[in-house]
């Protein structure tokens, strides 16, 4: 059986959505549903969950939904500069060091993220394990815009071009290409010896098949609770 470690990660401060990791989404705090999520998936392999967060709000709301820690992200890894991948590997380390194991596997789930389900894991999972030279695996949705296409940015002397060059006549004809929804990644315990950077030559993807977003603004929030609170979604979290 394989061992999981499951982050969950949450800095106290953030700038786009102040509080947004405990913020109320039609009646829980945001982090619920992560947590939710990670439980019923404890349930069916051999998993931990650890949680890393600089913010004693954010470890106690976590507690009522079921997830107590010893764990405290250091002060050098709660800033705004720190990387996301060093909060991961420093969790999981903890996690080895106090139950004397290796994991196989770290999935992340994002807060901000939420609209995943078991389903997406199991599947997710299963690929990373079906590709022996993939390291790392991350949530994707189909993109709206094609960077081959209709997507431009600034070239020296402050004309504007395609992001990148192809003799494409329509969208649908030009490469396909998938925004990253930030919802889940999933490593193999040797990335983090090899690597210090989520996107690596010996990444793959999983695309999501149902709406996932990233919270990044306001709006972002008030949309995703209009969906829930009036069951526009077309699966169960």
């Amino acid at each position: 059986m394989k061992n999981i470690l499951i982050t969950i990660c949450a800095r106290g401060g953030s700038k786009g959505i102040p509080g947004k990791n405990i913020k109320i989404m039609n009646g829980r705090p945001l982090i619920a549903y992560t947590i939710e999520t990670a439980l019923k998936y404890s349930k069916l392999h051999n998993v931990q969950i650890g949680l890393s967060t600089d913010s004693i709000d954010i470890k106690n709301t976590a507690e009522e939904f079921g997830i107590k820690t010893d764990y405290v992200r250091s002060a050098d890894l709660a800033t705004d500069s720190a990387g996301k991948l060093p909060v991961i590997k420093d969790v999981m380390l903890y996690h080895e060091k106090i139950n004397n194991i290796t994991f196989d596997f770290v999935i992340d789930l994002d807060i901000t993220s939420p609209l995943r389900t078991i389903e997406d894991l199991e599947s997710a999972l299963n690929i990373l394990i079906a590709n022996e030279e993939a390291v790392n695996l991350f949530s994707v949705s189909k993109a709206h815009r094609n960077p081959y296409f209709n997507m431009v940015e600034e070239q020296p002397g402050g004309f504007y071009y395609l992001v990148k060059s192809g003799n494409f006549l329509t969208r649908q004809s030009s490469p396909k290409v998938y925004d990253l929804n930030a919802s889940f990644y999933i490593f193999k315990r040797n990335f983090f010896e090899m690597y210090n950077s989520a996107m690596t030559p010996k990444s793959i993807i999983y695309e999501v098949p149902h709406v996932c977003f990233d919270l990044d603004e306001p709006l972002d929030f008030e949309f995703l609770e209009f969906l829930l609170k009036n069951k526009k979604l077309n699966f169960e979290l």
